[in-house]
């Protein structure tokens, strides 16, 4: 499919251009298809064993639109949300209508799924133990729906337990990789956490075998008047309950009370399991996660540098006097047009001079397999503009009064002094709305912001003002002030102000929901002076840069309260009841069952923590994260079910605030030191040399000085870099911003690896393409 003398429907540009020998540089319309494959693969980090053949690549390609991708995760949201909808439900449907529902989402999954094996070859299909996870999933799901919906219609007792088996699909479907990544994390991470917390369960278990001999023929009592300490289990229950510090000193005052003498043993207890061993399991996750992620990305960085090679192998030509191959400069542009359409021609022919670094008019390997990772490099393209009354109305605009105006403006003490302006707004929110003088200052405060937001236009370029790559930020003289968030807040605070006071004046309307916005507003501009001050914004922007990443712990705790809220509905619906403060009903002071009459559980009023709907089912899971009272919440449902019923909430407890709280400090430890450490990596610094070099570069102190991006389009393009009338662009690296959550990975773990683990070979199998490494799998 990739012979040299292949034609297609490319441009006449593509050949013959810019190859030293002059030779033929045509490749056809499936060559340049199947090497933007790779490309973007490579790019992205997808690691799908694909056919290689014409239409299994057409397919392919459309298997990787962002369309058929959005449609399914949809679908994975809405089959998720169905447990809104089913009993116990907080908006009750009818079972036929979820089940409908639901049978479409099974649909769009298994056509999905099957658009994904017309493009892998069969027998990689059936060994990959995603895909079997997926149509057993689907299977399941089929004949619980079939059984269940007969035994609804016969009017029996049915339990939809496939729900727990719907978060397997959006971790299992090729989109999930980084999901599948943070499982895998927990899965290489629990041997090691095994061997810990069995050290830790036998301290658990001596010191309360001490305690009961210590402690339980004392005749002592709780503060309700149970006997302390003389049931084993209990014992240890309450001992582990105290590693978490929840019950904490309760546990200890009736011995402490007996006698200080015992506290002693309470404090060992707690200094060898909750700050040793808790910090040891902190270590053992950390060290197994960098270990294995370490090597995940190694695998990762030799996936990608194969794809390229492939790609280079499809794209290559012949070089003059029988040198190494190379991809004319006709060829790398279109394969960059296809791979990133939205690409600027100045962009684009940035990275092309960094990879012909000589002018050849041509790259060889070594250069090529550098494209990927210079495309997940953020570079902001920039045009000088002058300010549009500087067009309209120079005079005036460059006259000595406004060249003032703009030089206060830009002055440092024109921001320090609209950072007083908000700390002393700050304080007047904080004093008596009610007090007329305050009430009234606010209008004072938005005009001097409206007031800043105009001179800020009158000084800067708008469009620079309200650039897309300028959310947060516009630079002047090196300090940051805010822009568009600014300009939002106070124009949101303006309106809602002027709102309330319509409302408040008509007298029929109390307007507390107006209000209490207006107050959100007026504090969310004290984010400002965190801004400003610079220790503040570097912890900021960092945790900002990371946040992709956290954020697919967060996928990954949802997955996990998922299938332990669909479990806890079905252990525990119905136990516990709610009723609404204006509610005379006398079983409110138990929570609707005679079980809790008298337990801790109903005293605190803890009724609404139930497992009665998906809803107050993750409130509740997140409760038992922060684990403050969780043994509270545990003994509530335990009463009113059995005492094994605890074992659902250690459970809880291990899997989520033991092992996946700790991987995700782990993560964020190791990405934030790694970001707040280093400042660039090798390929930036390069990119960067050479924007210099080209004299291209937008310096720090110029970035005042109206500039906004440059929207090229087909009229503007710069051919081959070498036109006299190129227009005046400036660009800058975002030097710590990832595309993707692969590229922070690499980052974290690139002084780690092995230089051949960035060989660029091409060792792979005869159908031009190379096995999935062995973390491909869930």
């Amino acid at each position: 499919m990739s012979e040299p003398d292949k034609k297609g429907d490319i441009p006449d540009e593509s050949a013959g251009k810019g190859i030293p020998n002059g030779g033929n540089a045509a490749k056809s319309k499936e060559d340049f298809e199947l090497a933007s494959i790779y490309v973007s693969d490579a790019q992205y980090n997808r690691n799908i064993y694909f056919d290689t053949s014409p239409q299994a690549v057409r397919l392919y390609l459309r298997y990787n639109h962002w369309i058929p991708k959005v449609l399914l995760l949809f679908f994975i949201v809405v089959d998720l949300s169905l447990a809104i909808f089913e009993e116990p439900a907080v908006f009750l449907l009818p079972v036929a209508c979820t089940m409908l529902v639901e049978l479409l989402c099974l649909l769009v999954f298994a056509l999905r799924l099957t658009h994904y094996a017309k493009v892998i070859p069969r027998d990689k299909f059936w060994k990959d133990p995603k895909n079997i996870c997926i149509i057993v999933t689907l299977a399941l799901t089929l004949v619980d729906m079939i059984v269940y919906g007969a035994l609804d219609a016969a009017g029996c007792y049915a339990v939809r337990w496939s729900r727990v088996l719907r978060p397997l699909l959006l971790v299992n479907v090729t989109e999930g990789r980084q999901l599948r990544r943070a499982f895998r994390s927990i899965r290489n991470a629990l041997p090691q956490i095994f061997y810990v917390f069995m050290l830790f369960m036998f301290s658990l278990l001596i010191f309360s075998l001490m305690a009961l001999k210590l402690l339980g023929k004392r005749g002592l009592k709780t503060i309700d008047g149970a006997p302390y300490f003389t049931n084993y289990l209990e014992i240890v229950l309450d001992l582990y309950v105290l590693v978490t510090t929840a019950n904490s000193p309760d546990v200890m005052m009736p011995a402490y009370n007996s006698s200080f003498v015992f506290a002693v043993f309470f404090i060992l207890y707690i200094l060898i399991n909750t700050y040793i061993f808790m910090s040891v399991f902190l270590a053992v996750v950390y060290n197994n996660y960098k270990k294995y992620l370490k090597e995940e990305v190694r695998q990762l960085v030799r996936t990608k540098r194969h794809k390229m090679a492939r790609a280079f192998a499809v794209l290559q030509e012949p070089k003059a006097a029988g040198g190494e191959p190379v991809v004319s400069q006709a060829n790398w542009n279109q394969i960059v047009r296809l791979v990133q359409p939205g690409i600027s021609n100045a962009h684009r022919e940035l990275l092309w001079s960094v990879g012909d670094d000589d002018n050849q008019g041509c790259v060889g390997k070594l250069a090529f397999v550098q494209l990927a990772d210079l495309l997940n490099i953020e570079v902001i393209t920039l045009k000088s503009r002058p300010h549009p009354l500087q067009s309209a109305f120079p005079a005036f605009y460059l006259s000595a009064p406004s060249r003032l105006v703009c030089r206060l403006v830009q002055h440092r003490a024109f921001v320090v002094a609209y950072d007083l302006i908000i700390l002393v707004n700050a304080v007047f929110i904080g004093l008596d709305e009610e007090n007329p003088l305050i009430a009234n200052s606010e209008w004072a405060f938005l005009a001097l912001y409206l007031l800043e937001i105009l001179l800020k236009l009158y000084v800067f370029e708008p469009r620079s003002f309200f650039s897309r790559h300028n959310f947060w930020n516009c630079y002047s003289s090196s300090k940051i002030i805010s822009t568009r968030f600014d300009t939002i807040i106070v124009v949101s605070a303006l309106i809602a102000t002027i709102v309330n006071s319509a409302l408040t004046s008509s007298g029929n309307y109390t307007s507390r929901q107006i209000l209490d916005i207006v107050f959100i507003l007026r504090v969310l501009r004290l984010i400002r002076v965190v801004d400003n001050i610079q220790r503040f914004r570097a912890i900021i922007n960092t945790l900002i840069r990371i946040g992709p990443a956290i954020l697919t712990f967060g996928q990954l705790i949802i997955v996990v309260y998922y299938i332990f809220a669909m479990v806890g509905m079905e252990l525990f619906k119905g136990k516990v009841k709610f009723y609404e403060e204006d509610s005379s009903d006398p079983a409110k002071a138990y929570c609707g069952n005679e079980l809790l009459r008298g337990t801790a559980f109903a005293q605190l009023n803890y009724c609404k923590n139930n497992f009665n709907n998906v809803v107050s089912s993750y409130i509740l899971l997140v409760e038992l994260t922060v684990v403050n009272q969780w043994h509270v919440l545990s003994s509530g449902f335990a009463a009113v079910t059995h005492a094994s019923a605890r074992l659902f909430f250690i459970l809880f407890h291990i899997m989520v605030v033991i092992v996946i709280i700790n991987i995700f400090v782990a993560f964020v430890l190791e990405a934030f030191f790694v970001e707040y450490s280093v400042d660039k990596s090798d390929l930036q610094t390069s990119l960067e040399r050479k924007i210099e070099e080209l004299q291209l570069a937008v310096e720090q102190e110029k970035l005042e000085d109206n500039l906004v991006n440059a929207m090229e389009t087909a009229d503007n393009e710069q051919g081959t870099g070498q036109s006299a009338n190129k227009p005046p662009l400036m660009f800058k690296i975002a030097s710590k911003r990832y595309r993707t959550v692969d590229a922070l990975l690499q980052r974290m773990f690139e002084a780690d690896l092995d230089p051949e683990d960035f060989a660029e070979n091409d060792d792979g199998d005869d159908g031009g393409n190379f096995a999935n490494p062995a973390f491909s799998s869930a």
